[in-house]
């Protein structure tokens, strides 16, 4: 299997847009559900639905794939699963780190998904001298002092800050001048990098927030329709934002 450093995914210079990007792990998550059923084939519409979207917009972004399906018989799942596999870069080997081993990190470092899709934790580091040789998740906590040594042993290209805010743009800078391109930042701050390097953003109070808005904008809808004296209006729930696994929120660019 080949590692992260010897291969990039070719998205972009196919010239499939971002928003057709985000939406593949959530093709894959279904399509993988539906081979663990043995399913051979699916439908447009089913797809669409078991992903959340609608399905004009499934076959447009399958297009940019290169994979149209077959009339009346619809897409081959385990061809689907390989094809969006290998244009996300999920068949060969990714080396991550995760910078920040507190709730968080510790949380991150026991989660199963990553390595089920192409991710394989190298290290786990944290800044806290007690906190050195501590197993988390069956992995001894490294201390930062040995970030650069670690990211050039392990060929990491992706890193996982999971820092306090006042520490996450510093960790940010140590990990892209050692070599890192790629970033999923979980501190509540936004972070400068300079051209060529990839943040994502995962923010649970910006999600709440969110979440919040709607629960308030509902609450106003149902007033407003008791006096009125007629029923609420009935909400689809296939637009909800879902992250990837579940388990995790969706991302967001920094």
């Amino acid at each position: 299997m080949a590692t992260g450093r010897t291969h990039r995914p070719a998205t972009r210079s196919r010239g499939i847009p971002e928003a057709t990007v985000a939406r593949l792990p959530l093709y894959l998550r279904a399509l993988t559900a539906l081979s663990e059923r043995s399913v051979p084939t699916v439908s447009s519409e089913e797809l669409a639905v078991a992903a959340g979207v609608n399905s004009a917009k499934l076959r447009k972004d399958f297009s940019y794939l290169g994979s149209y399906g077959t009339r009346g018989v619809g897409y081959d799942v385990e061809y689907l699963v390989y094809q969006i596999s290998r244009e996300l870069g999920l068949t060969q080997d990714w080396p991550v780190v995760i910078v920040g081993i507190g709730n968080l990190g510790a949380a991150l470092a026991n989660y199963g998904g990553f390595a089920s899709r192409g991710f394989r934790v190298a290290a786990l580091i944290d800044a806290d001298p007690e906190m050195a040789g501590k197993p988390v998740a069956g992995m001894p906590v490294q201390h930062t002092d040995e970030l650069e040594r670690i990211i050039s042993d392990n060929g990491v290209s992706i890193g996982v800050i999971a820092t306090p805010a006042g520490g996450a743009q510093q960790v940010c800078e140590r990990l892209v001048a050692a070599g890192v391109t790629s970033i999923l930042n979980f501190a509540p701050t936004v972070l400068t990098v300079p051209d060529g390097v990839d943040v994502r953003k995962v923010d649970l109070s910006i999600e709440l927030q969110i979440l919040a808005f709607h629960e308030q904008r509902k609450a106003g809808e149902e007033a407003a329709a008791a006096e009125a004296g007629t029923p609420p209006p009935l909400r689809s729930t296939a637009a909800s934002r879902k992250g990837p696994d579940g388990e995790v929120p969706a991302v967001m660019p920094a």
